[in-house]
């Protein structure tokens, strides 16, 4: 659940009519320098969208690594993005849901949900100190659940100003299509003024997940594998105990013409809905315990959190479901095969 929330929140960030632009050197936002003189040529290719107003969709951004107080207590790291005055073209799922725009050359920060639910003292008109400046939190902002609502937003210019920066991170570049990212590509990597490499915005925060949600991943494979051989044993003992006491109704079975494979399908039947029964009831339970609760990746005061939300989805309850058959099969076989193989004048026999 931790892993598909958090993949999904990635994915969710990406649009496939969205290019990002970095420094062919880099293949972070982190690790990136873009010039600012280079920005005016990224949008100049005729694949950029166009504003009613003939305003190219391009956002020249700067990120820096931040930390607030935590609601609960303690520090936690944020991203502070500085973006640009086309960022709603470029974003036209980000819109405000309190509070008003930051104003450029201005102190001022808009919260994304997300980050408002994990941070103290980021309402609307709170001061915070960040970096050697005092801020004001002016708006707040939804961006359909995906990874900026963990961030803090304000204008690129100002926040380059305040912590000294005099290049960009990235390029965000909303494109007329999705089918023209190649042609795009084509044109920035063309121009020899450019030392840039061109992604599509939903294969780049792909790949940032990839890491994090491997080792979960990996980590819940193992966790659940040692849970699973427990279950195992629990299952063949249970078994054998119901063996042990109805081995002579099994008996008399034998006797007026069962067959051992009869005897071998019966019990593994049972096994096998007993394991169907619990595998969905854990699945209810973990529906109704943890399907929506919010978690945050932080793991200190200047690593920046992701907010994402548990997701319990058809997939992983078949996963689930096919992990319980799995395991009643495995539990019932052995004492399956012995009640078949058991003599039938042993099994009569009073104890």
């Amino acid at each position: 659940m931790m892993a598909s929330g958090l993949t999904r929140t990635f994915v969710k960030t990406g649009d496939l009519d969205r290019a990002l632009v970095l420094h062919k050197a880099a293949n972070t936002e982190s690790f990136s320098n873009i010039d600012l003189d280079w920005s005016v040529a990224i949008a100049q290719p005729r694949q950029v969208l166009r504003g009613a107003d003939g305003t190219a969709a391009v956002c020249p951004e700067r990120i820096v690594g931040a930390s607030l107080f935590r609601r609960g207590g303690g520090e936690a790291g944020v991203t502070l993005r500085g973006t640009c005055p086309a960022m709603y073209l470029v974003h036209p799922e980000w819109r405000l849901v309190a509070g008003r725009q930051f104003r450029p050359g201005l102190h001022e920060l808009i919260v994304g949900v997300g980050a408002f639910r994990q941070f103290a003292a980021v309402n609307l008109g709170d001061h915070v100190k960040l970096g050697t400046s005092e801020w004001t939190v002016v708006g707040r902002f939804t961006s359909g659940g995906d990874l900026h609502e963990s961030e803090v937003l304000t204008d690129a210019t100002t926040l380059m100003s305040a912590y000294g920066w005099a290049d960009y991170s990235s390029v965000t570049v909303r494109l007329i299509s999705d089918s023209a990212l190649g042609e795009f590509r084509k044109a920035l990597l063309s121009n020899p003024s450019l030392q840039v490499e061109v992604i599509g915005e939903r294969d780049y925060y792909q790949r940032q997940s990839q890491g994090i949600a491997s080792l979960l991943y990996l980590v819940s494979t193992v966790v659940g594998a040692i849970m699973a051989i427990g279950a195992v044993l629990t299952a063949t003992n249970i078994l054998y105990s119901s063996v042990a006491v109805r081995k002579g109704e099994i008996a008399t079975l034998r006797a007026i013409g069962f067959g051992a494979s009869g005897v071998v399908i019966s019990i593994l039947v049972e096994s096998l809905l007993l394991a169907v029964v619990g595998a969905l009831l854990g699945a209810t339970v973990a529906w109704l315990a943890f399907s929506g609760n919010v978690l945050s990746t932080s793991a200190g005061a200047f690593n920046a959190q992701v907010m994402f939300t548990m997701a319990v989805r058809p997939g992983l309850i078949g996963l689930g479901v096919l992990w319980g058959v799995t395991i009643g099969l495995l539990g019932g076989l052995l004492p399956a095969v012995r009640a078949a193989r058991m003599p039938v004048a042993v099994a009569l026999r009073p104890v």
